[in-house]
């Protein structure tokens, strides 16, 4: 076995950058084809991604710098050829490629591509026909998202003054590179934003225009933003995208195509001449139709003048009718006045002195009767109620507790003159006044001590609802009691 301590030692660091150069080196321009894997864009600009084939992996990174000056945007499944160097990442012990630049690996990735997005997109919805918008026949102001510098908007501008003068705006984009998506997309957006009483004329109707080219030129509007703003324009939206046989995505997202720039001008303004034209005829043809229909009017009018019969036919018969009504009108006022002379008559010989005395006469002995019935209805009553009220009075003398007190029992009140209806409810030094027969006592509850049972010689008082009690011997006091008479001129009586 070799001596191990003649052999060179080297740090981690020296081992990485050795490796690093050497890998430089050996690959210091590449050309890689393969498959785009991961693919991540994170806020920081760069791009990393993986090119895979059937068999290995290569991890690769696009500084900012490269990714902005992309022709076409790296998406996971597009086959590409990537041109840069390999190099080392010593902190993990990788090795990578950075992509300078990218491009598709033929038309057949590109249009792979393009066929999977148009899936996409179409299964959301963005090329339903029925979601298509009519443009307005007569728009007041054009909107153009194009190129400024290029012919596209010499031509648009040059058809639509032939056809019909008005106002064009125009949304300057890229129309090709990175970026062209983004910016159609922002032109779309910017100008349905435009408010309708602003400074810029919001339009009524909108060109997305380019020029022709290859996939790769126009692929930016087969951008997935681009696509969507057009799907999502509020304005009626024309494309003309390249030449007639050209076609992008926008062309299905927008409510009608033009096969080229000049054409989607033709579709979008009149022609003015035509337009006068048609006025003219059409005013020429109401002119005439109205002619026309007072002509035939007149004719009907005349027709139906000569149909009708003379005035003197026409008040032939009325007359007549007027002439029996008033032949019949003078037989009818001598009947009418003869009927009321009839009446009045037999009304006469009703009024006269001997008719009116025997009424008056007959009225009066009426008016005597009926007084005389009165006067014994009232009578009668007044002796009915006499007689129900002394029944009464009689029920309740009969009823009174006085009746009771004339018996020998007494009522005994508070100072409310309230009856009170138990001794119970009667304490020390309480003022009573006990109505009896002769008069009313005033009295003061002593403290003397109430047996627990009365004895049979005690008097047993008889206590009613109305506090009413028996008195007829003298009792047992439950309480000593003084007691004094009350009489109208002296408050003052004589003890018990």
């Amino acid at each position: 076995m070799a001596d191990q301590s003649n052999v060179a030692e080297f740090s981690v660091s020296e081992v990485s950058n050795a490796i690093k150069r050497t890998v430089e080196d050996a690959f210091d321009y590449v050309r890689v084809r393969g498959e785009l894997g991961r693919v991540s864009k994170p806020g920081s600009g760069h791009i990393y991604l993986d090119l895979k084939d059937d068999r290995s992996v290569l991890a690769g990174v696009i500084w900012r710098g490269n990714a902005s000056r992309l022709k076409v945007q790296p998406e996971q499944g597009l086959e590409v050829i990537a041109t840069g160097k390999i190099t080392t990442f010593p902190g993990q012990s990788k090795y990578q490629m950075v992509i300078e630049s990218m491009e598709p690996a033929g038309a057949g990735a590109l249009m792979a591509l393009l066929e999977e997005r148009k899936k996409k997109l179409g299964t959301e919805g963005l090329f339903d026909p029925a979601a298509k918008k009519q443009l307005p026949r007569m728009p007041r102001v054009v909107g153009v998202v194009t190129s400024p510098t290029g012919a596209v908007i010499r031509d648009i501008l040059h058809r639509i003054t032939d056809r019909f003068p008005l106002h064009v705006v125009v949304w300057p984009v890229r129309v090709q590179g990175e970026t062209c998506g983004a910016e159609v997309a922002n032109g779309i957006r910017g100008f349905n934003a435009l408010p309708k009483t602003g400074p810029i004329p919001k339009p009524d109707v909108l060109i997305v225009a380019r020029g022709g080219g290859s996939l790769e030129d126009l692929w930016g509007f087969n951008d997935e933003e681009a696509v969507r703003a057009a799907a999502a324009s509020d304005i009626p939206l024309v494309s003309a995208v390249g030449h007639e046989t050209d076609w992008t995505l926008i062309d299905l997202a927008a409510d009608m195509r033009a096969p080229t720039p000049t054409g989607a001008a033709e579709f979008v303004v009149p022609v003015k001449a035509e337009l006068v034209a048609l006025t003219d005829d059409l005013s020429r043809r109401l002119s005439t139709g109205l002619l026309r229909f007072l002509q035939g009017r007149k004719t009907e009018l005349r027709a139906a003048a000569a149909s009708l019969p003379a005035p003197r036919d026409l008040l032939a018969l009325p007359r007549q009718r007027f002439d029996m009504s008033a032949g019949r009108l003078e037989y009818g006022l001598r009947m009418n006045t003869q009927s009321h002379r009839t009446k009045l008559t037999t009304a006469a010989r009703g009024l006269s002195p001997i008719t009116l005395s025997r009424q008056m006469a007959f009225s009066k002995e009426r008016l005597e009767s009926m007084r005389n019935r009165k006067q014994q209805a009232y009578t009668n009553h007044i002796r009915r109620q006499r007689m129900q009220l002394d029944s009464v009075s009689q029920l309740l003398s009969s009823l009174s507790y006085k009746r009771v007190i004339e018996r020998g029992y007494a009522v005994v009140r508070d100072d409310e003159m309230a009856p009170i209806g138990h001794a119970s409810a009667i304490s020390q030094g309480q003022t009573l006044h006990l109505e009896m027969k002769g008069g009313t006592v005033i009295a003061t509850a002593g403290d003397t001590p109430v047996p627990a049972e009365p004895t049979p010689t005690e008097t047993r008082a008889e206590t009613s609802s109305s506090g009413l009690q028996e008195t007829a011997e003298p009792p047992a006091k439950k309480k000593a009691v003084r007691t004094k008479k009350k009489t109208q001129n002296d408050a003052q009586g004589s003890l018990f």
